[in-house]
């Protein structure tokens, strides 16, 4: 058994951080505090071929494994954080679901500009009274002629307000067998954003509102009883999201490490200290373990969707040491670190929100407890 990457795997990353570094490194600050999609990086990374690097080549895609994109997104991550938003835009997130499940007609529409760097794709999941419970969900789907009407709204949507589409979770009838999704174009009538609310993050965010929207039935994507199957590619989603949280952790790992060799106080170097020396070794073991646990999840996956237990143990891991790790390296540099003319108080910020978005810790503590020892509730 192998830790490392095979040399054609060696020789992408090493491809990626090189396009990270000269095209997206010299921005990534401004970048990161601007609440707006970064257009420019999504044009850049589908000339580099970085969008749908999973995605079959019927598609569109890159024909590669998970493993690629997890890779891509970390490097990306390691000079321009914001900039793996856009990796997991075009490989984790609602696309993959997408691309597994869409027709022919509905990836031609809308799948082509997204690996373009064109278009966005929006996943509608969490609802005002169905966050973690998602199940409980609201938004339905009614029958009117050969399609539907959506009634509902949906909150906490990433990139919803620069979407082209919201692949929508609704409820065709009663219980789980009874969910299913559909495509919404946001230009359809009857759809529409509340206000604009910011995570702390910075990241910009609308709730969305469904009033009677028709969908007609070239966009229904899984009728109900696909919920089982959406909820198995957004396993896919959660990795991206734990490829970011120990990407982000790395970041500022090494930012403290170099900031450590050259501070002086006291009339020697801070990383002479013992006191700082016991937190690099604390964030090393945090860093290498949950980047096994990430590629564990990834590789055994292969071209597939990870298993709901490798995934919930790596991204609880990358999610939990992830902030401890951005934490500590904050803490290292100081004041300097508290300040948002460096980038890890942006890393700390997004690392927290990762520990909520796609799976709360707990929700995750859960699903594993289950794999151990069976379920206790239904």
């Amino acid at each position: 058994m192998h830790f490392e990457l095979r040399e054609e795997q060696q020789q992408f990353q090493d491809t990626v951080l090189r396009f990270a570094r000269d095209e997206l490194a010299a921005g990534a600050l401004e970048r990161a505090h601007d609440p707006n999609y970064p257009w420019d990086v999504s044009r850049k990374m589908a000339d580099m071929g970085l969008m749908g690097l999973c995605l079959p080549e019927s598609d569109g895609g890159q024909g590669g494994s998970l493993m690629d994109a997890v890779i891509a997104i970390q490097a990306v991550a390691s000079a321009c954080p914001r900039s793996a938003d856009v990796i997991q835009a075009g490989n984790f997130g609602p696309v993959r679901v997408f691309a597994a499940y869409g027709s022919p007609w509905q990836k031609e529409r809308y799948l082509k500009p997204i690996l373009a760097g064109e278009a966005l794709i929006s996943v509608g999941m969490s609802e005002p009274e169905a966050g973690s419970a998602v199940t409980e969900l609201r938004t339905s789907a009614t029958p009117d002629g050969d399609g539907y009407r959506i009634n509902g709204s949906k909150v906490f949507t990433t990139h919803a307000p620069y979407a082209a589409v919201i692949l929508c979770y609704v409820r065709f009838g009663p219980g789980v067998d009874g969910i299913g999704s559909v495509l919404i174009d946001t230009k359809s009538e009857g759809f529409r954003y509340g206000k604009v609310t910011q995570f702390m993050s910075g990241e910009e965010w609308r709730q969305l509102y469904f009033d009677n929207v028709y969908v007609p039935p070239e966009m229904v994507v899984l009728k109900d009883g696909g919920f089982r199957r959406q909820i198995a590619g957004f396993n896919v989603e959660r990795l991206g999201n734990a490829a970011r949280s120990i990407a982000l952790a790395r970041y500022c790992f090494e930012q403290a490490k170099s900031w450590a060799l050259q501070r002086k106080q006291f009339g020697k170097r801070i990383a002479e200290f013992q006191g700082i020396q016991w937190k690099f070794a604390e964030m090393k073991i945090k860093l290498d373990a949950a980047q096994l646990l990430l590629y564990q999840a990834a590789c055994r996956a292969d071209a597939g969707f990870p298993s709901a237990e490798d995934t919930a143990i790596a991204k609880h891991a990358c999610n939990q040491w992830g902030f401890e790790i951005a934490n500590e390296s904050l803490q290292i540099l100081g004041g300097a670190g508290y300040s948002q003319d460096l980038l890890l108080e942006y890393c700390l910020r997004r690392c927290r929100g990762w520990m909520i978005a796609g799976g709360s810790l707990e929700i995750l503590k859960n699903r594993i407890a289950e794999s151990v020892l069976g379920k206790f509730r239904s």
